[in-house]
């Protein structure tokens, strides 16, 4: 469990947007790996790799959650994932405007299509490979792929159109001699 939750914690905090929220479906997730793991069938197959075993199960648990309550929610929490990145050694300044482009990059996540939402997550946070995000997700390696390329096609969208404050280079003045 150790070994995987940063993977299996950023997925579901990816998909749900709610920290308290993903806390719990973790839970939930390792909850019926142990159970799984003991029962012994419909289970994880010594052949295969553990984590997309897993990321499976926090599939299943995240769309459960997702279609019992209907909509999907796009409120972003104030301690959100990315929030807790290392930042190193930077100036107050540098440090609010880091988080001010997390909050802009999460927002934007979640404006996503589920579908690609869900590759982006995948990729990012779980680190899985697209055979990988495939079979997980019950697509083609090209439907991934392409699920992938209009995530990052639609975030460069959303980049486009958000205002920038640029800073202000003091013009020159012309001297009259």
């Amino acid at each position: 469990m150790e070994r995987h939750q940063d993977p299996v914690f950023g997925y579901v905090l990816g998909m749900v947007q709610d920290r308290d929220l993903a806390h719990d479906l973790f839970q939930d997730t390792f909850v019926r790996v142990i159970d799984a793991l003991q029962r012994r069938r419909g289970g994880y197959v010594q052949q295969g790799r553990f984590l997309p075993w897993v990321m499976r199960i926090a599939r299943n648990a995240t769309l459960d959650h997702i279609r019992s309550r209907g909509r999907r929610q796009t409120q972003i929490a104030d301690d959100g994932y990315w929030d807790n990145i290392p930042s190193g050694t930077l100036s107050p300044d540098h440090i609010l405007e880091a988080r001010e482009e997390r909050a802009w990059l999460q927002r934007s996540i979640a404006r996503l299509p589920e579908e690609q939402r869900e590759v982006l997550t995948l990729r990012q946070d779980s680190e899985l490979t697209f055979r990988e995000i495939a079979e997980l997700t019950d697509v083609s390696i090209n439907t991934a792929l392409g699920r992938m390329r209009y995530a990052l096609l639609n975030l460069r969208r959303m980049a486009g159109k958000r205002p920038h404050t640029k800073k202000k280079t003091p013009r020159k003045v012309a001297s009259v001699a």
